[in-house]
């Protein structure tokens, strides 16, 4: 029967999917400190909202006094992840996944610590590893562990099979070196439990084997689930694009918006998942109903964008959200989008606006939405798709508010 701290929280804030040995795990993290990994590839300049189960796993592990070590695929990424995939990713430079592991590096010093506790976090890289492998080498020590027979069975692989899509051998190979990662981690740190999402299980499964294999030892994976909104939407995703973790590239208000803005039997779960805050607390505020599920959502936006960019631009979000939606004042703080002086002398088409903004994917959506009626000027609806933006329409001939529905605005101001 599981008893361990760590094990229990997790499961009751819903991060565990699947475990190898539940029991004997529990046992190891009843032990002692226990050091855990989850890797990440480096395909981005930033980690999306999608990584954030992973990243928030590794801090509670934390949080009971275990070791977590946030892996960099600074080798892995060279070859591409076809876990979930129906194509092949694109092959990206060496320097581009070295400019996309310092933006990704950033995240992690929000979430973890790095200091010098003894559960201080490690980062890795496994580049460190992998990219003085010899060919023959690695085939002659690793290959008699892998079966292609069991390899071709595995959900990465027979995804692409099943849906007779590419599947080339440099992908086929990603299994082998994610398993000798953890072998490695085993041997340079200890590290005896490896977790991902529930995509990773057939990788993870396989690096468990190959270090019982090799070095005779007693090692877990640990998955998470797939997480989709009430309504069976991808977590993480809007009409706007991914939601990203870095103040680069979403705002703060943004991030914070998004919290704000989701479903409301998504709150307690998304409580639970994204927050510290304690159970008893999140029992209480998902059990709110009517519009003071409202109340829970800004708890939720607020402690979620804490985490990530502080408390302080958590309450500037929320103030300025609350300026602009219960008192009607357009807010300084709101994300901002700047129009030329020249643009507006013959008039700036106010669909060009919106896409131009963000507020529409292209100038065909733009119009779509202003014949719907979900474009707002200056809080009023715009009704002719071919209006033009003038500075008549700036306040004091430099600002205005655009909004795509009620809970998308941006401020325009001129340059």
């Amino acid at each position: 029967m599981t008893t361990n701290d760590f094990l229990l929280e997790a499961e009751a804030r819903g991060f565990v999917h699947q475990c190898t040995d539940r029991e004997a795990l529990s046992a190891a993290l009843t032990a002692g400190r226990v050091s855990a990994y989850i890797g990440f590839d480096c395909t981005a300049d930033s980690l999306h909202v999608g990584s954030l189960v992973p990243i928030m796993l590794m801090r509670l592990l934390q949080k009971h006094g275990h070791r977590p070590i946030p892996l960099m695929g600074g080798g892995t990424t060279k070859i591409g992840d076809p876990s979930g995939k129906d194509e092949t990713r694109q092959l990206l430079t060496n320097e581009t996944i070295a400019t996309n592991m310092v933006g990704i590096a950033r995240v992690f010093a929000a979430f973890l610590d790095f200091g010098d506790a003894p559960n201080a976090a490690i980062m890795a890289n496994n580049a460190d590893w992998l990219d003085g492998l010899g060919y023959i080498p690695l085939l002659r020590e690793i290959g008699p562990h892998f079966s292609v027979n069991r390899m071709l069975t595995m959900d990465s692989v027979k995804l692409r099979l099943d849906r007779e899509q590419p599947l080339t051998f440099l992908e086929f190979n990603y299994m082998i070196l994610q398993s000798y990662d953890f072998r490695e981690l085993y041997r340079r740190h200890g590290v005896t439990l490896q977790m991902g999402g529930s995509d990773q299980w057939g990788n993870i499964v396989s690096g468990v084997d190959l270090v019982r294999r090799t070095d005779r030892a007693h090692v877990f994976g640990l998955t998470t689930p797939l997480i989709t909104t009430a309504s069976g939407a991808k977590m993480g995703k809007t009409a706007k694009g991914a939601v990203w973790l870095s103040a680069d590239r979403l705002s703060p208000y943004d991030y914070w918006q998004f919290w704000r803005n989701a479903e409301d039997g998504d709150v307690g779960r998304f409580l639970r998942l994204f927050t510290d805050l304690p159970l008893d607390d999140i029992t209480r505020l998902e059990a709110l109903a009517g519009a003071d599920i409202n109340d829970a959502k800004k708890i939720l936006a607020t402690e979620a964008t804490t985490l990530l960019h502080g408390r302080a631009s958590a309450e500037a979000a929320e103030a300025t959200a609350r300026s602009t939606f219960e008192q009607g004042v357009t807010a300084e703080t709101l994300p901002t989008h700047v129009v030329y002086a020249a643009a507006l002398e013959a008039g700036l088409p106010i669909y060009r606006l919106f896409a131009e903004a963000g507020l529409a994917t292209s100038n065909g959506e733009a119009r779509r939405l202003i014949r719907g009626g979900g474009a707002r000027l200056n809080d009023a609806v715009v009704s002719d798709e071919n209006r033009l933006l003038t500075r008549a329409d700036l306040a004091d001939s430099q600002t205005a508010k655009i909004s795509a529905g009620k809970k998308i605005h941006k401020l325009v101001k001129l340059h």
